[in-house]
């Protein structure tokens, strides 16, 4: 059975993407099957897996509304080794048309079921607001992870999304949880981050990964080369350090690497 995550924050700008395409890299890596579902309207998974969004015939849009399934849709990213199923502007569309669909929350979960003996993980990037599309996220998921900032608003923005997650766990999918917080863009230098990262540990425990992403120039460069930033440049302390994420992860869940 396919262990399917939501990679979300609602402040934009926290890596969510970058830690989305690494994280199904490194465990594609670590001899794991990953499909990444890119659930943004701006496609940017989809192009920093090598998959040009422009020329896309059919997307999670057409999954979305019905129009196809994931092994139609679904395609390999050259370089990351993982399957992707790709978005583009057109999922903008979706949010309208969704409403008046049956099942409207549980859409992409429905589409999932089907592929749910193909993958060890599924991997869900979603859009940094709570929106029709983030729900069918949600809805699908097993459990939720939080990539962070170590800064005073990044702070704020985690206890709404607490919330929000609290809501959908209460009306729409009893199993959603907290799979864990992952910090991100993580500078030691800087006072604010050792304190923040130290309020995390105290507030959530166990629920922070013990793992670090820094701020690394190689992970910021390797989307315009649409490649993961794992395999681009496979010696940067980002790439060891989304390997190391990925190890952690399968630990944690209990399945051996």
């Amino acid at each position: 059975m396919a262990r399917i995550f939501v990679v979300a924050n609602q402040k934009g700008g926290v890596g969510k993407t970058t830690t989305t395409v690494n994280l199904a890299a490194a465990l594609v890596r670590h001899g794991k099957r990953v499909l990444l579902v890119d659930l943004d309207p701006q496609g940017n998974a989809t192009m920093g897996s090598g998959i040009d969004k422009r020329s896309l015939e059919r997307s999670v849009y057409h999954v979305l509304i019905g129009q196809a399934d994931i092994a139609q849709t679904a395609q390999q990213s050259p370089s990351g080794g993982y399957s992707v199923l790709p978005a583009n502007r057109e999922l903008a569309g979706a949010e309208v048309e969704l409403v008046d669909l049956d099942d409207r929350e549980t859409r992409l979960k429905q589409a999932l079921a089907q592929v749910d003996a193909d993958y060890d993980f599924v991997l869900v990037d979603c859009p940094p607001s709570l929106s029709m599309l983030t729900l069918n996220g949600f809805c699908a998921a097993h459990g939720v992870i939080i990539p962070m900032q170590c800064e005073y608003y990044a702070l704020e923005g985690l206890s709404d999304l607490v919330n929000t997650i609290k809501k959908v766990h209460a009306n729409f999918n009893a199993d959603l949880t907290i799979i864990g917080l992952l910090r991100v863009m993580f500078d030691p230098r800087m006072t604010l981050s050792q304190q923040v990262s130290a309020q995390l540990e105290q507030h959530f425990g166990d629920k922070v990964f013990r793992s670090l992403i820094p701020r690394n120039v190689r992970l910021a460069e390797a989307p315009s080369y649409g490649q993961p930033g794992v395999v681009f440049d496979p010696s940067s302390k980002g790439a060891k350090a989304y390997l190391e994420f990925g190890a952690e992860l399968i630990e944690r869940l209990g399945k051996p690497s």
